[in-house]
């Protein structure tokens, strides 16, 4: 079988044998739930209703607040006791709404349409954008704006993302394993609604049981083929995805549709089939709980705004001390003080590690091996930018590519001096998103 992949990278352990064999679990219903306003890429959801109102599971609580933003739901009946400022699974406080449940679990009533392949593409598009339905692979980019390329920007190739990269995930390849035909149907769905002739779906090699099914599948279907990716992070960067798929690369500030191509997460499809099949919204999702300390790790199906806490107790807590916590994966994601953060849209696990893997090593002086250079998926600069960063030279930072950096973290997994280069790049980003604001 011939691995197809991108130039750079690198290939770090994957740590996945914690929870890749575990079967998807359902999460108890919360007492309570925290849903954020900012889950997705955008302007904040603005909230429609007010403490002591009684909601239904499923039922609307905010609207989207611009044009790129989205709606949120309930994730669970019972009343809203609070619109306010929470622990937010990026690290931050943000506002959201708390809803305390009455232990119903009673829903709007959901349509059952078995011929949503024949609703007209609007209809369709609606429908998604009704479920606030944002990319579940951790950007968080509204789904209904993603599918509403302008009229010159043709797509003909949709690409669904399994290749979960992220050491320690799995919980894409087991909804790949378990829910496989609803995502194939979310995929024909974003074909349809695109226009697009050809469906791919991008597996790494290190879920081979995936590869089989969706082959078997897909074997009867002309349009539609798996990619099998050789194991090489970030092998899931829509970019690199695109490339290692089709060749084609997208021009440094693009977009994907530059090329012709739309990439979705395949949660993201598995939601999308939900929405338009049943007008079912975006209220749960499949996260992985995983790590070295934690007790039974798993993969769990969650409501949206679920505390962390809650997934790791029903995990059988912690079997060690736990030296960091993080929310995403150990590349990409972020560390968390506590478990008090809820599960959101985008939260594709929840990494505990104990104090041994956790601790931190001195940042040493560069030793000019430009091995950050040589991995560079981007093919970018990442010594010169953090220097830059770290003279205030943000002119030079801009220069050197400071923009087109996805902060995939490989640089400073290899660099032999442990500088932080993500973090100095993040601080240029932030800087200079500032000083734009600045501008207006």
């Amino acid at each position: 079988m011939r691995l197809k992949t991108f130039p750079g990278g690198v290939h770090p352990h994957d740590h996945k044998f914690y929870s890749a064999s575990v079967p998807i679990e359902i999460q108890p219903l919360p007492a309570r739930v925290i849903i954020p306003l900012s889950q997705h890429i955008g302007a904040p959801s603005a909230p429609i209703v007010k403490v002591g109102d009684e909601v239904l599971a499923g039922q609307k609580i905010a609207e989207a607040g611009g044009f790129v933003s989205i709606p949120q739901h309930a994730s669970i009946s019972g009343k809203v006791t609070k619109i306010d400022t929470f622990p937010h699974p990026s690290g931050i406080m943000a506002t959201a709404i708390e809803i305390t449940g009455d232990g119903k679990d009673t829903w709007v009533e959901l349509v059952d349409d078995p011929n949503f392949l024949d609703l007209p593409t609007q209809e369709i598009k609606d429908r998604i954008a009704a479920a606030g339905i944002c990319g579940m692979g951790g950007a968080g980019f509204p789904t209904s704006v993603k599918l509403s390329p302008p009229a010159d920007k043709p797509i003909d190739t949709v690409i669904l993302n399994g290749v979960e990269c992220e050491p320690y995930l799995t919980s894409d390849h087991r909804l790949m394993l378990e829910h496989s035909e609803p995502i194939i149907h979310g995929l024909k769905i974003l074909l349809k609604v695109l226009n697009a002739r050809q469906g791919m779906i991008g597996i790494e090699a290190n879920k081979p049981d995936a590869i089989a099914l969706m082959k078997k599948l897909l074997a009867s279907e002309s349009n539609l083929s798996v990619v099998p990716l050789k194991l090489q992070y970030p092998q899931g960067a829509e970019k690199q995805l695109i490339y290692a798929a089709t060749r084609r690369k997208v021009p440094a500030g693009g977009l994907p549709m530059a090329v012709g191509v739309v990439v979705q997460n395949v949660g993201t499809a598995f939601a999308i089939y939900e929405a338009v099949r049943y007008r079912k919204p975006l209220v749960e999702r499949v996260i992985a709980v995983t790590g070295s300390v934690v007790a039974q790790p798993k993969n769990l199906k969650a409501r949206i705004g679920t505390p962390f806490s809650e997934l790791v107790a029903f995990c059988g807590g912690t079997s060690g001390e736990v030296g960091k916590i993080i929310s995403g994966g150990p590349m990409m994601g972020f560390a968390l003080p506590n478990l008090d953060a809820p599960v959101a849209k985008g939260s594709s696990g929840l990494v505990l590690l104990n104090v041994k893997e956790a601790s931190s090593i001195a940042e040493r002086n560069c030793l000019r091996c430009a091995r950050c250079v040589d991995i560079c998926p981007m093919n970018l600069l990442p010594s010169l930018i953090a220097q830059a960063v770290k003279g205030k030279d943000l002119d030079l930072a801009l220069k050197c590519g400071l923009e087109d950096c996805m902060k995939c973290g490989s640089c400073a997994y290899v660099c032999p001096a442990h500088i932080s280069l993500v973090q100095w790049i993040d601080t240029g980003k932030i800087r200079h998103a500032e000083n734009l604001r600045a501008k207006k």
